[in-house]
């Protein structure tokens, strides 16, 4: 007689709402380092297919504008062309990439549904597809930096410090240009990180409500001029001096100034402030808190969303 062989029970399955699916998903997406860095080198040639110069029109257009509107601006305000313009030159390049996460990051999962409707992958390699292309381009705007750096090396790598009103009211040190500026390595990270969750969120989000792109475009331009890119924060105070008063609140409660002055402060010599490292470190924690609770409820949607 032939022995019944007991079935064996099946592996739990978590909820389509968990932790873990929603933890699962971001290291999924993390092992699948090859598909969604192919995917963003195939967005950088398709979007130069049959230029001659290619993907440094990306280097071209960020070199023009930032001397162009450097050269004017420094006449504007009267500032130094030999400081001024390696600082404006910084903002645009990390302004591109930090707009670029959420402009580009809100149409994420818009612009993939044809993938995520037929390709089970998990919905993080969509997002780091988007955040890893916006690091090429952010790369290769660096070579702009690196021309600037080379021109104004003097200027940069002179130590200074400006001390306005009355002794110890507000003062603003520039040590100058040297081995601090790897400081800008962990920053670009912490910009990366961010980055993430802000095209996770966000293109969670903008799959449901179709408004939140248009918004977040034609909330951009106001959001340029008001975070200090073309102008200093430091203008503020030697408007106003000490009684500057709410009108400081434009930067110290501008996330985007912090993000932008954290990767640009120490590339170009100034003394990077703690109080960025703290608003920021302070962000990413609130930010990924609301990404998985955002992937915990939501993601089995998106492909029905999309």
């Amino acid at each position: 007689m032939q022995a019944t062989i007991p079935a064996q029970p099946d592996p739990p399955v978590a909820p389509r709402r968990s932790w873990a699916r929603a933890i699962a998903d971001i290291r999924d997406g993390l092992r699948d380092r090859e598909l969604w860095s192919h995917l963003a080198w195939q967005d950088i040639k398709q979007r130069y297919r049959r230029s001659v110069l290619g993907p440094l029109w990306i280097t071209l257009s960020m070199g023009v504008t930032a001397i162009g509107l450097g050269l004017l601006y420094s006449q504007l305000f009267g500032a130094e062309i030999g400081t001024f313009l390696p600082y404006l030159t910084v903002g645009f390049i990390v302004w591109n990439f930090v707009i670029g996460c959420m402009t580009e990051g809100a149409e994420t999962f818009i612009h993939n549904e044809g993938l995520i409707k037929h390709l089970p992958a998990p919905l993080s390699v969509y997002a780091l597809r988007t955040v890893y292309r916006l690091t090429i381009m952010f790369a290769h705007n660096l070579i702009v930096y690196a021309f600037i750096v080379v021109i104004f090396f003097g200027d940069l790598s002179q130590p200074y410090q400006i001390i306005e009103a009355q002794p110890g009211d507000f003062e603003w040190w520039h040590p100058g240009l040297s081995w601090s500026a790897l400081l800008a390595i962990p920053a670009f990270v912490m910009l990366v990180v961010n980055g993430a969750w802000v095209t996770l969120l966000f293109g969670i989000v903008s799959t449901r409500f179709r408004d939140i792109p248009q918004l977040i475009a034609a909330l951009s331009s106001l959001l340029f001029f008001m975070t200090p890119i073309v102008w200093s924060a430091d203008i503020l105070y030697q408007k106003f001096g000490n009684v500057a008063g709410w009108r400081a609140l434009v930067t110290d409660l501008n996330p985007l100034y912090h993000f932008v002055e954290l990767l640009r402060a120490p590339m170009i010599g100034n003394q990077q402030s703690w109080t960025h490292w703290v608003v920021v470190g302070l962000i990413t924690v609130v930010g990924w808190s609301l990404t998985l609770l955002a992937l915990r409820n939501y993601r089995s949607r998106v492909s029905y969303w999309v």
